[in-house]
């Protein structure tokens, strides 16, 4: 019986097996053998088309069946952007990070980098912030702090580049973004009577983000901060920022940090 039963067993395993194999054959992008001049035509008009799926499957073809082929770069930074437009956030990542190490004086670097900054900025959208426009400057920026530095150095390294005036238009879009984010832990520190925590946070704003809506609020939360711990001067140094930069900012009481801050 035992026996019988292995028996069994067995023949359910491999039946299983090559039903899987066979499954995963079946399902393996069929790419034609080509030469590279022909698969990359091929490739070009799936681009063309929008169908990223295909120009995926040709360009991975062509990339590990032609490594030296006579469009080989070209390859790959298709193959980049058409990891970004479906989505494939870690893999649009890792070829762009490969691609600038190997090649560190590329002639499109500037292009790389502006693909670094879109794919951190892809990876940083949440579905509720684009459909209802729900501000989640409350989150974790590590994406958008990522997506900045790759734009600034567009800005600083290649200030001639095609891709400089949008890269800037984005900084000025997560500049505002990553100063919320430090107002939110400001606040949360406030809230807690973390005073000197909530300082520093807002000092950030201050230093980092100084053309930002969000420096008005750093302000009130440092003196509401500094008020609590009983600091004079530095409390009225930053009154007279506020009020010189802000006249028409409103009176700080004590409670507000209970009251502004609604989040």
């Amino acid at each position: 019986m035992n026996k019988i039963l292995r028996l069994i067993t067995s023949s359910f395993f491999i039946a299983t097996v090559i039903s899987g194999c066979s499954s995963q054959r079946a399902q393996e992008p069929q790419v034609a053998d080509k030469p590279p001049v022909e698969l990359y035509k091929d490739a070009a008009i799936a681009l063309e088309s929008a169908n990223f799926e295909k120009a995926s499957e040709v360009l991975e073809a062509l990339d590990s069946r032609y490594p030296f082929g006579p469009h080989a770069e070209q390859v790959q930074l298709d193959l980049i952007y058409s990891y970004y437009k479906r989505g494939e956030i870690a893999l649009a990542t890792a070829n762009i990070d490969k691609f600038i190490r190997l090649n560190p004086t590329h002639p499109d670097l500037d292009y790389l980098y502006y693909m670094r900054g879109l794919v951190s900025l892809s990876a940083d959208q949440q579905i509720f912030q684009n459909l209802y426009g729900v501000d989640r400057s409350d989150r974790d920026q590590t994406h958008s702090q990522k997506a900045f530095k790759a734009f600034n150095k567009i800005i600083t390294d290649y200030p001639q580049s095609q891709y400089a005036k949008d890269a800037r238009q984005r900084m000025i879009f997560l500049k505002g973004r990553l100063a919320r984010y430090e107002i939110s832990i400001a606040e949360w520190y406030l809230k807690r009577d973390a005073y000197v925590a909530a300082i520093n946070r807002a000092k950030i704003v201050l230093n980092n983000y100084p053309d930002t809506q969000s420096v008005e609020q750093a302000l009130r939360i440092m003196i509401l901060a500094y008020r609590e711990l009983g600091l004079e001067t530095p409390e009225k140094n930053a009154m007279a920022v506020l009020k010189l930069n802000y006249p028409n900012s409103g009176e700080i009481k004590r409670e507000d940090k209970w009251v502004i801050f609604d989040w």
